[in-house]
């Protein structure tokens, strides 16, 4: 299958632009939409996100990575392969955290050209295209790049800010819960939230942090907008006090 990420939003051709070349390249493969309003610009966010969803997809899956505010300038194009799973898109630090914890990871600078190439929509005319043909077992990764070294951005193994919120005014951090004891509380906006196990375990209109589904220290109120309630947006920071665990494994 085909996975799309990117910031694109709703909003505008892009998304349908972005479809329409997968379409014409790879016609019989599922196209999956994760997430196109990962907040924009915001590649090292992103990136934190995109780990703690990948792994959702099984092996054999192809990522077109788009959050890309440098395209048209000097950053190279890449193919991620890592444990089984492809991501094409910019090297600009999107797929580091995917490539920090796989097993196995190889990268690959794209050379492959297309007869038409954008200075600014490189999601269409490079990253589909190149993730079509390799959906489709039409080209490999060492036929359409260089291989280069895998160099991990000097990020931390967790990142201690909100990189999202839901229309429920959850705000998802990049800390993953596993890194944390239970009796760790996070700070956010000079308020004290402990930890709860899901929304039904805390009184209406309170807030909380929990593991969320994928993995993450998530922020929430019990039918309410943590969000609201602090006014929290991508990029706030937060803070861990308590007992906390260190991370197992690469970050």
């Amino acid at each position: 299958m085909l996975v799309l990420f990117t910031d694109f939003g709703w909003r505008g051709p892009y998304v349908g632009l972005l479809k329409q070349v997968l379409a014409r390249y790879a016609p019989q493969v599922p196209v999956i939409d994760l997430w196109h309003d990962v907040p924009v610009f915001d590649a090292q966010g992103a990136a934190y996100l995109l780990a703690a969803y990948a792994g959702e997809f099984p092996a054999g899956s192809v990522f077109v990575g788009v959050v890309d505010p440098g395209v048209g300038g000097g950053r190279a194009a890449m193919i991620l392969r890592a444990d089984g799973r492809l991501f094409v898109g910019p090297d600009n630090g999107l797929f580091d955290r995917v490539a920090v914890r796989a097993h196995e990871a190889a990268i690959w600078h794209i050379t492959w050209q297309p007869v038409r190439l954008s200075a600014s929509f490189h999601g269409r005319d490079l990253f589909a295209p190149v993730a079509a043909m390799l959906a489709v077992g039409k080209a490999t990764p060492e036929q359409l790049g260089m291989a280069a070294p895998l160099v991990a951005r000097d990020w931390p193994a967790d990142l201690a800010r909100i990189i999202y919120v839901d229309r429920y005014g959850n705000a998802i951090t990049g800390i993953r819960a596993a890194s944390l004891e239970d009796n760790a509380a996070i700070g956010v906006q000079g308020q004290t939230l402990r930890r709860a196990r899901t929304f039904a375990d805390v009184p209406l209109g309170q807030v909380f942090w929990y593991e969320n589904s994928s993995g993450l220290v998530e922020l929430a109120c019990n039918q309410g907008s943590a969000a609201a309630r602090f006014d929290l947006k991508p990029g706030d920071g937060v803070t861990v006090s308590g007992e906390t665990l260190a991370v197992i494994g690469p970050g």
